[in-house]
């Protein structure tokens, strides 16, 4: 027993070892940095920034203690942290949560477990319901002050929530604040998912084009059916999540193209894309306060569309009369359209292969003309040109 003891001791003296390299990856100056890499590799320009980024999580739930983990393994500077509710057994479905934690409240186990995978993140916890009133400037205060540097605001806020009232007192928040957030949701059937990146004045708020349930005021407790519980899947959290913290590095770090509105179908695997433009209608105050300062905005070189150069024609006469028309049903060569068909929307192939033609092109007429007799037509036709 004792021997046993001792090889324990042993294992999490070496397991503590490796959290602590593994939390100094981060540095450009580790050569063998798994995260780094990207940097090396171009895909980041300089990936170490993201120990200088501080992000808020609101729900730490099964999208957001995931969302949480991840960020926390990728070196991010300072995670704040919003929940009240506590651990339950039946959390257990989690990709994070243990049996051990039962009792605590979800925010306090959760900064014990990501300090013990990267005690170099700053993570700081909220144990309140952010959409009372008073909990609600608290919320508002955390976010303004939250950043590396103080009393500066936390560079973005992701939604975790899992009910339309949280995410209107965010949605309140980030557009009084004018400050750029991630709202994110799972289905109650578990099976489908979505992330929105929401720009204030830029792109449509929650309030926006806002549920049912919000337009019409109905209160959500009125809508829970007795002895129907909502649904869970680690694996469909999981990817939500996973999906949140990708645009979040991307928005982070600048880099590839942050999706606007990014959704998730299990049942057969449909990823569905799209953008929203903000409502000049939308009931929310701050919104169109917001759409003002944005349209008010020069617009910047990036954004500034180059006229269309007038194409000069290549050949001042047409002697011929040829005209040039597109024509959707062009035959394609059979090589060619054997491989395109093998693409599925959305990819493209690393390069074109050649064509090969299979059969030369033939020369048919309606009349029964020998070959010399084609060859002379053929021949005066070339005088004439």
């Amino acid at each position: 027993m004792e021997h046993e003891g001792k090889q324990s001791e042993s294992a999490v003296k070496v397991g503590r070892e490796r959290i602590e390299k593994m939390s100094a990856e981060v540095v450009d100056s580790n050569p063998y940095s798994r995260l780094m890499a990207l940097q090396r590799m171009g895909i980041v320009k300089e990936y170490e920034q993201v120990r200088q980024k501080s992000v808020a999580v609101v729900g730490v739930g099964g999208v957001g203690s995931v969302t949480a983990d991840m960020l926390t393994r990728c070196g991010i500077g300072k995670l704040l942290l919003f929940d009240y509710d506590k651990v339950e057994l039946a959390n257990m479905n989690r990709l994070f949560f243990t049996p051990d934690q039962a009792g605590l409240s979800k925010v306090e186990a959760a900064a014990k477990t990501l300090n013990f995978i990267n005690p170099d993140v700053s993570i700081t916890t909220h144990n309140y319901n952010i959409t009372t009133v008073d909990n609600f400037d608290r919320f508002l205060d955390a976010i303004r002050t939250g950043g590396i540097a103080q009393d500066t605001p936390v560079d973005l806020v992701l939604s975790c929530v899992d009910n339309f009232e949280a995410r209107m007192a965010i949605n309140t928040a980030c557009n009084e604040l004018s400050l750029n957030w991630f709202e994110s949701g799972v289905s109650e059937n578990a099976v489908s998912g979505h992330i929105q990146f929401i720009r204030p004045g830029e792109t449509a708020c929650f309030a926006c084009a806002p549920p049912l349930v919000v337009a019409e005021n109905i209160d959500e407790k009125t809508l829970k059916r007795e002895g129907v519980c909502a649904a869970s899947l680690p694996t469909t959290m999981g990817i939500v999540a996973g999906m949140l913290v990708q645009n979040t590095l991307k928005y982070l770090l600048h880099f590839g193209t942050v999706s606007d509105y990014l959704g998730y179908n299990a049942m057969i695997d449909f990823f569905p894309r799209m953008s929203l433009k903000p409502n000049p209608t939308c009931d929310d105050r701050f919104c169109l306060e917001r759409q003002k300062e944005y349209l008010a905005k020069p617009p910047s070189v990036v954004d500034a569309v180059a006229e269309p150069e007038t194409e000069e024609p290549l050949h001042e006469d047409n002697l011929y009369g040829i005209e040039l028309v597109e024509d959707d049903d062009t035959p394609v060569a059979a090589s060619e359209s054997k491989v395109q068909s093998n693409i599925v929307e959305g990819l493209k192939l690393a390069y074109d292969a050649p064509v090969v033609e299979e059969n030369a092109p033939q020369v048919t007429t309606d009349d029964d003309v020998s070959l010399d007799q084609l060859m002379a037509q053929m021949s005066g036709m070339c005088k004439k040109e």
